[in-house]
């Protein structure tokens, strides 16, 4: 029998054994059809010599939305770094565009080699504390499990739906289960208790650990458990000492929310491999954690081994301590740039509809020095800080205190015209002059901006409304850099070196009206509306304490 090809080398990584070893791989069709030594011949061969070969990568758990380039793009980063497969949640578009958007998704993934596996959004709208742009029920996601690509639920984020068993998220995450697919949950600040109640319906997968004590709780009930790092969910230090040679089939690797720029910086799921040895973890493990133990966490079958009847997905790396990928082969195919020769899908829908005026942008409060329920940033981490700080008042209204860094955030409804304009309090960005605003604001994607006065803000928020989405950064007379996101307010139409480029030009400009800080502040900015991660958010109906789960006034008096 003759293959197509034949991969040899010394260091050969068996995922079941946890260990590397001299072994032959036959490729056919884009499977592995054997290994050793075999009565076959190969139309091609590559020995890998003394070099290390291991499964492609998976990411558990990404929003490609976050990196804010489109499928297509990401793919053109993530393929040569080693990343093979992913499975994303098109949740940030599905709030935007609903069906049409998570369609985009699927489409414009169709142009790369690289498995985009879809988790077909359990959560839109996400809460009913803020208003979104769609709404996505059972019967609207049931016709999209006859995609090939569409694997199961993603994230169940409404966990009082789930505890008193509403139809409505029955129906989404059952629909998953009797198809033999994965439904994946979002335990955020959860107890013990929390998480037995997704046990008790079928979900069984997390990723918003962010210490050892909520990674036990999570091994105590079983879950597989992604070990996320992004660009500001900067957790896997703070977790990874947990794994070991025992509990080691539990753990994967997810990115989560990454920027495209962090990605070309630090790499995605070979950050996380690299991170993860660097704390102790042996090669062979941290690399079956990035592959195998990803795919049995989703129920895929024949995905994340170089074994028989897997599919030929498999990275060559020099040395297994610096994951330096050298090539990478997708379905028995070499990737080289002639795979990358695409565009992005056109996205014609218009996203960005308010009226919102500098009049909407004041705050009154009532004393000279009320205490007020301020968010405090807490930097590379979405939970923030529930701060009661004085704050001052001229002519009856909030002004900024730099001094403090007490500024002004403000939510604008940005998908119905409905007038909502949210306004709150947040501490940390460093902001010395003008303001910064953004149509990317997780769940409901409303337009977000804060500032150190209002002028600012409008001018702000008038930049992004004139780009169809963005991201902008203003002066106190001017706008500074602004970054289109034509897709739904959430991903550039432009090549991954353009969105790249229009990202330092944001971030120079950020350096232009602040003081020093340790943290991104755009995708940290997105993160503070979001009402399903502790502890104070706002939205545009107002300012919402996770803990309360309940709305609260804005002045502490």
């Amino acid at each position: 029998m003759q293959v197509d090809l034949l991969v040899t080398g010394n260091h050969i990584l068996n995922v079941f054994s946890r260990r590397f070893e001299s072994n032959q791989l036959w490729i056919n069709d884009g499977q592995i059809i054997a290994t050793g030594d075999q009565p076959y011949s190969a139309r091609d061969a590559f020995d890998a010599g003394n070099q290390y070969v291991v499964p492609g990568f998976i990411d558990s758990h990404v929003h490609v939305e976050s990196s804010l380039v489109v499928p297509s793009e990401l793919a053109k980063v993530i393929l040569p770094s080693g990343t093979t497969t992913i499975f994303t949640d098109p949740h940030e578009i599905g709030n935007v565009s609903g069906v049409d958007g998570v369609q985009y998704m699927i489409d414009d993934a169709r142009q790369t080699p690289l498995d985009v596996n879809v988790m077909l959004p359990s959560s839109v709208p996400a809460t009913p504390f803020e208003n979104n742009g769609a709404t996505l029920t059972a019967a609207d996601l049931r016709p999209f499990y006859d995609e090939p690509e569409v694997k199961g639920l993603a994230e169940v984020m409404d966990y009082p739906a789930v505890l008193h068993r509403q139809k409505g998220i029955m129906d989404k995450i059952n629909d998953a289960l009797s198809r033999g697919y994965q439904v994946d949950g979002h335990g955020a600040g959860f107890t013990r208790s929390m998480l037995d109640t997704y046990r008790q319906v079928g979900i069984n997968t997390d990723h918003e650990s962010v210490n050892l004590a909520q990674i036990q709780d999570r091994l105590a009930e079983g879950f597989n458990v992604f070990l996320r790092e992004g660009t500001v969910e900067r957790d896997l230090q703070n977790t990874i000492p947990v794994v070991n040679e025992g509990n080691a089939q539990q753990f994967s690797f997810c990115t989560d929310d990454k920027f495209v720029n962090t990605i070309l910086d630090e790499g995605g799921i070979n950050d996380c491999i690299q991170l993860a040895i660097k704390a102790g973890i042996r090669p062979e493990i941290a690399y079956t954690m990035a592959s195998y133990n990803a795919a049995i966490a989703h129920r895929v079958k024949g995905l994340g081994a170089l074994n028989p009847n897997y599919v030929a997905d498999l990275v060559v790396v020099n040395d297994p301590y610096q994951v330096d990928v050298q090539r990478v082969m997708k379905r028995g195919h070499w990737i080289t740039s002639a795979d990358m020769d695409t565009k992005p899908l056109q996205f014609k829908a218009d996203t960005v509809h308010h009226h919102c005026q500098q009049s909407d942008l004041l705050l009154p409060l009532s004393g000279s020095h009320p205490k007020c329920h301020v968010i405090g940033i807490q930097p590379n981490h979405i939970e923030t800080d529930h701060l009661i700080e004085p704050v001052p008042v001229e002519s009856g209204h909030f002004v900024a205190d730099l001094d403090h860094d007490i500024l002004k955030m403000v939510v604008v409804e940005r998908h119905h015209d409905l007038g909502n304009v949210g306004i709150g309090l947040v501490h940390g960005f460093n902001l010395k002059q003008g303001a910064v605003a953004t149509t990317i604001a997780h769940d409901s994607h409303n337009l977000v901006v804060v500032g150190t006065n209002d002028a600012a803000i409008e001018r702000a928020i008038q930049a992004v409304t004139n780009a169809g989405g963005g991201i902008s950064v203003v002066d106190n007379e001017r706008a500074l850099a602004t970054m289109p996101l034509a897709v739904a307010g959430l991903m550039s139409a432009q090549p991954w070196q353009t969105a790249s480029a229009d990202l330092t030009a944001i971030t120079n400009a950020y350096h232009q009206i602040s003081g020093s800080v340790s943290f991104n502040p755009f995708i940290t900015l997105s993160f503070l509306t979001l009402t399903v991660i502790p502890t104070i958010k706002l939205t545009d109906q107002g300012l919402y304490d996770f803990e309360q789960q309940r709305f609260i006034k804005l002045q502490a008096d």
